[in-house]
């Protein structure tokens, strides 16, 4: 006859009740694609705090928040090879430039491009506006974006990609980084060393999603076709100064896709499951891109409902 173990002691009980937690937290946590980082020696600028370690804030329920970024990079989400459209997205997620919002501005999203045929980059970059910062928006924010446009070109033939079918998106603060990387480009440096620097940094698209300093933005003949999205109940420089930004594109001949929700304010990102027309949006932006001929579907293939 089997003799059976005595009873754990209340204390035991509890310890493996907290651990049975943990384990299930930590089994929430999603996987993320390995970061690929833009500098691999080190980006300028950043010399002096290149040893500190990023401050990383998540609930294991999709919410991630990072600070503290010294060594920007990109995350990967490439689509199945025979999904793949060749169209790839750099996502600049929000945050202020004082923090990341990397969950619903970043890897959700990432991961919702890749079910959907493009290729994603969920960009981590430096932060101008965080306590104690010593970095400007200019200067290493848009340094970082036109890199990692660079960086995804540099390696186009490697992951699928068409070199003229780059773009990029950005929420909030993100957003700013997309406007600026369409108003100020360049087609590389021919004669550089470093052959990611020859490569072109201007998005061939850009998605604004309720970006902020609308007043900063300035629009040019020749620019990137834009797709703008926000809410109605956000602050007065996006739901007003958004639709003033639409009618700058319209002037200046540049194609634009504007889409307001009147029932959300700022921050909606992408949640996975939502069934709001806010939540929708990425099935919107998707149709734009091959509305406006960026986006082919592969052969065989029909175009999914938003999820």
């Amino acid at each position: 006859m089997r003799t059976l173990p005595p009873p754990l002691p209340a204390a035991g009980v509890i310890c493996l009740l907290v651990f049975l937690v943990l384990s299930s937290l930590v089994a929430q946590e999603p996987e993320h694609p390995a970061e690929i980082a833009l500098w691999p020696k080190g980006a300028p600028g950043s010399e002096a705090r290149a040893d500190e370690a990023e401050n990383i804030e998540s609930n294991g329920k999709g919410s991630c928040n990072v600070t503290n970024v010294h060594h920007p990079t990109i995350t990967p989400y490439l689509p199945d090879p025979k999904t793949a459209t060749g169209t790839a997205v750099l996502v600049a997620p929000g945050g202020g430039h004082k923090k990341l919002c990397l969950g619903h501005e970043g890897y959700t999203l990432g991961q919702w491009f890749a079910d959907h045929g493009i290729a994603a980059f969920v960009l981590k970059y430096r932060l101008a506006n965080e306590e104690g910062s010593t970095y400007t928006i200019e200067d290493h924010a848009m340094a970082d974006t036109r890199r990692a446009l660079r960086l995804i070109r540099n390696h186009a033939d490697e992951w699928g990609i068409q070199k003229d079918r780059v773009g990029i998106i950005g929420f909030s603060a993100g957003g700013e980084l997309a406007a600026y990387a369409a108003m100020k480009s360049d087609a590389g440096s021919a004669d550089s060393a470093d052959p990611i620097e020859r490569e072109s940094c201007r998005p061939d698209f850009q998605g604004l999603i309720y970006p902020g300093k609308s007043d900063t933005f300035t629009v040019e003949k020749g620019m990137p076709p834009a797709f703008i999205a926000f809410g109605y109940n956000d602050r007065p420089d996006i739901s007003s100064g958004m639709a003033r930004v639409y009618l700058k594109y319209k002037e200046a001949g540049v194609p634009v896709e504007m889409h307001v929700y009147s029932n959300v304010g700022h921050g909606f990102g992408y949640h996975p499951g939502t069934t709001t027309a806010a939540g929708a949006w990425p099935e919107r932006f998707r149709e734009w891109l091959v509305d406006s001929g960026i986006l082919t579907e592969p052969e065989g293939t029909t175009s999914t409902a938003a999820n």
